[in-house]
């Protein structure tokens, strides 16, 4: 059964890569909320997709010209640290967290802040491949869904490089042909970010290990996933 992965929380319930969107897809039992990573200019991780805080925030102020003490006066507080997401998700019995890294500057602050946390077994990562080289060079023990956004298939060099454990392809990407490619090579499939039922339904009948989605509810009905509340965090194969 595919893992259900909502993206930047619950976006239509409340803001994005915020702490009330985290804690509703937690709620609602996503499997893994994915949420975005940029870096303060004092070295804190935020969330935060845009390099500025305009679209969300109507500030044009780029995230890392600012320190942490500013970012959190400017959003009044509501923009989230990593470390307040990571001590969100503890308060969950399930679900893990897919941190989306834009750069390799990003990779160290926030492997600190998992380690911090002793998240480790709940969180994984996703990225292009710069910044998930610099993530398996500081960890040879992270997960690592590797982005991919072409037709063309990653270099063999750079999987051995990467060692990920997923390949995660723009929705558009996934066919048999991809599918079988990943499976040859022992990958797993995530595909990212399905709306509409129409594609939800064609990852899943493709056999995609997991679906990043805006639609979280439309998605877990696809999925016949159970209601919200129960223990411990499915991972494929289980």
């Amino acid at each position: 059964m595919a893992l259900t992965v909502a993206h930047r929380g619950d976006p239509f319930a409340y803001r994005e890569n915020t702490l009330p969107s985290v804690r509703s897809a937690l709620l609602k039992g996503a499997d893994a909320v994915e949420v975005d990573v940029r870096v303060t200019l004092d070295g804190v991780p935020v969330l935060l997709h845009d390099e500025t805080l305009e679209r969300l925030w109507d500030l044009p102020h780029p995230v890392g010209a600012l320190t942490a003490a500013e970012v959190a006066e400017l959003t009044g507080g509501g923009l989230p640290t990593l470390e307040d997401a990571l001590a969100e998700l503890r308060r969950h019995a399930r679900g893990r967290m897919l941190l989306d890294l834009n750069g390799a500057e990003q990779a160290a602050p926030a492997l600190a802040a998992v380690r911090a946390a002793g998240a480790q077994e709940r969180v994984y990562f996703c990225g292009g491949a710069t910044a998930m080289r610099a993530v398996r060079a500081a960890d040879a023990d992270a997960e690592i869904a590797l982005t991919w956004k072409t037709s063309a298939r990653p270099a063999p060099a750079l999987l051995a490089a990467v060692a990920p454990r997923w390949l995660n392809l723009r929705f558009g990407l996934v066919d048999p042909p991809t599918v079988a490619y990943a499976r040859e090579r022992g990958l797993l499939v995530a595909a990212w970010t399905a709306d509409w039922r129409r594609s939800m339904r064609r990852l899943l009948a493709l056999g995609a290990d997991s679906v990043t989605t805006n639609r979280l509810t439309a998605l877990q009905r696809l999925t016949g996933l159970p209601a919200p509340g129960g223990t411990g965090s499915r991972r494929p194969g289980t």
